[in-house]
């Protein structure tokens, strides 16, 4: 057996134990501290949205992909005439297409420059730069419905762990949980600077799915130690929740990392290899997510919905019987440790007795002239005589119901002739 599975077993027996719920405090404090880095970079950055939601420009060509291909078209762009193309999007599709994304442009005086300027650069006619202009009432759409499949997301959570659990504090748990995971992911990107493309949304909602998995695992396991637990004075509803995180610990670290390498390795590719495109988009929102969400499933919601069941009069009535329990149990053990240093002393044995100085009186002492004790063994004489004979009265006669006497049992020898 491997160190880390001997490692899970004690976990799962209480052997060794991490107290994740009564340093709940903490926690909080951790997150906390990340939530409002994350609000803050939101609301001094800024999101970085794409084309698809505030609108602009769409231009495609076909060109040779090389090292220089992306800083190429991003001076050609720039030196074309028009204004603020600075912050252009260049990416490539493939290894023979060039895709350009701007700001919303004047399709008169402002889209055949830039055309021109991409079909100098990739060595093509202009007709052949295909072009679109995206409004940013698309991009709303796409904002609108977006917000609406999270509410009706969050609607369906809610209903379903109070379906399964018959507990709406689970619910709440839940919930919080998600909405931790949801801001930090956004306020990642925003720290980061990555843009926002609808590949991000369908990444934050897949990250949701997973966060909310995790948390249902717990929660179960929870429901499972807690099940009798109002029956036995042998442990609080706190404890029997922290024995929960710790038996499925080491599941959700294993269970984290086979799901998060396949998306670094995304991300590395998306964001260092290929340089731009939707990839490293999807990517950072499942790396991300995909984080939080384990780190929220045990440090956040278990001990949040330990604190909100220990503020039940029937949890607080079984937390002081598992105290008076205790005291109880400690009282017994002190006063039977007091007892054990108490007992006397064990005297010498026979042995060590003999080896001890003997004390000789005086010649001249008032006791010279007392007859000492006989130390002489007493003798036994044995007779060899036999034992006198001991005289039996004679055996009364019985009659019979008839009263005549009833024959004697006789030697041969003695009987009448």
């Amino acid at each position: 057996m491997s160190k880390l599975s001997q490692f899970g077993h004690k976990l799962y027996t209480g052997e060794v134990s991490y107290n994740f719920v009564a340093k709940r405090r903490r926690w909080y404090v951790i997150s906390a501290i990340l939530m409002i880095v994350s609000i803050a970079s939101i609301g001094v950055r800024g999101m970085q949205w794409g084309i698809e939601f505030e609108g602009g420009a769409d231009f495609q060509a076909q060109a040779t992909v090389t090292d220089q291909t992306v800083s190429q078209f991003t001076d050609a762009v720039t030196n074309s005439g028009v204004p603020d193309l600075t912050e252009a999007s260049v990416t490539t599709i493939g290894s023979n297409q060039v895709r350009i994304q701007t700001r919303t442009l004047d399709p008169v005086a402002e889209v055949p420059k830039v055309r021109a300027a991409i079909a100098e650069e990739a060595g093509v006619s202009t007709d052949e730069v295909a072009y679109s202009l995206i409004g940013a009432s698309w991009g709303g759409q796409i904002t609108d419905r977006a917000l609406i499949a999270l509410g009706v997301f969050l609607l369906l959570v809610t209903l379903v762990i109070w379906a399964y659990f018959r507990n709406w504090k689970m619910s709440i748990a839940a919930l919080v949980a998600l909405l931790h995971d949801l801001v930090l992911t956004i306020g990642i990107y925003a720290l980061v600077g990555f843009t926002v493309t609808p590949a991000t949304v369908i990444g934050v909602l897949t990250i949701l799915g997973y966060s909310l998995y995790d948390t249902v695992v717990v929660f179960d396991k929870v429901r499972e130690n807690v099940r009798d637990l109002t029956s036995s004075a042998r442990q609080t509803y706190s404890e029997a929740a922290n024995l929960a995180v710790n038996q499925v610990l080491v599941r959700s670290i294993n269970t984290t990392i086979i799901g998060v390498l396949p998306v670094a390795a995304l991300l590395f590719a998306g964001a260092f290899i290929l340089g731009e495109g939707p990839l490293k988009d999807l990517a950072l929102a499942l790396f991300v997510g995909m984080i939080s969400g384990a780190y929220s499933s045990i440090f956040i919601a278990t001990p949040l919905l330990a604190q909100f069941k220990e503020r039940e009069p029937e949890m607080q009535k079984l937390t002081k019987r598992v105290l008076a329990r205790r005291a109880k149990t400690e009282a017994k053990a002190g006063a039977g440790a007091r007892a054990n240093s108490a007992a006397p002393v064990a005297v010498a044995d026979a042995e060590d007795a003999e080896d001890l100085p003997s004390y000789d009186p005086p010649a001249d002492s008032a006791e010279e002239d007392v007859a000492e004790p006989s130390l002489e063994k007493p003798r036994i004489t044995i007779s060899t005589s036999p034992p006198p004979a001991v005289s039996r009265p004679p055996r009364p006669t019985s009659e019979g119901a008839s009263g005549r006497p009833q024959p004697q049992h006789k030697p041969r020898s003695q009987r009448k002739k």
